[in-house]
């Protein structure tokens, strides 16, 4: 067999992994699109500029950053700790906050450029006929910037899919836990085993 039950898993974790990432992405960076679409605010570019922070800074730097934050003597491991709960470093959930980290831009970019598209013409109207704030945006907003929404969820899935820096920082490289599909291509890559990295990347290519 081409493909071994180890890469079947981690292709199972990188899918798993993507897709909750995708999710809380759109939970998070829908509102966040909306105000630094909206806000008038003078300097709303310095947090424009953190967003856009993992688009620049190299992906290992982000994952050590990361990886200290999520140890057991960083500020979220250590709280995690007090509270009776485990480090979140080299586990899944720690892989899922680096790979919300590092593909937010992927996510709030497109959805911040479809909200400023808008314009205020249809939510003024909107908000003549008694709309409320939440039913303009609800009823107004999201409908009209579709397609935004569209380029956000495929850019923040694809983008998850191919993590390797961030994941192999934060996560590691262990088997059916942190093991993604990745990390498996390059495992296979390094032990000459480039029959198996070539079904899996060719896979990974025809899904891209």
């Amino acid at each position: 067999m081409m493909v071994s039950e180890q890469d079947l898993t981690a292709l199972w974790i990188t899918f798993r992994l993507a897709a909750l990432t995708t999710v809380i992405l759109l939970l998070i960076g829908t509102p966040l699109a909306w105000w630094l679409a909206r806000s008038r605010w003078r300097y709303k570019f310095l947090l424009e500029a953190v967003v856009a922070l993992p688009l620049v800074l190299p992906p290992t730097v982000l994952g050590f950053y990361l990886l200290i934050a999520l140890g057991p003597h960083g500020p979220v491991g250590g709280l995690m700790e007090r509270l009776g709960g485990q480090p979140l470093a080299f586990t899944f959930s720690g892989l899922v906050i680096g790979s919300v980290v590092y593909s937010l831009p992927f996510v709030v970019q497109p959805l911040q450029g479809a909200f400023a598209a808008l314009g205020r013409r249809p939510l003024e109207v909107a908000a003549t006929l008694r709309a409320s704030p939440l039913d303009r945006f609800l009823t107004v907003a999201v409908p009209l910037a579709r397609p935004g929404f569209l380029t956000a969820t495929v850019l923040g899935f694809a983008h998850t899919l191919g993590e390797f820096g961030v994941v192999l920082m934060v996560g590691g490289n262990i088997p059916g836990s942190t093991q993604v599909i990745s990390i498996a291509i390059y495992d296979h890559v390094e032990t000459l085993e480039y029959t198996q990295a070539h079904w899996i990347s060719g896979g990974l290519l025809l899904l891209s």
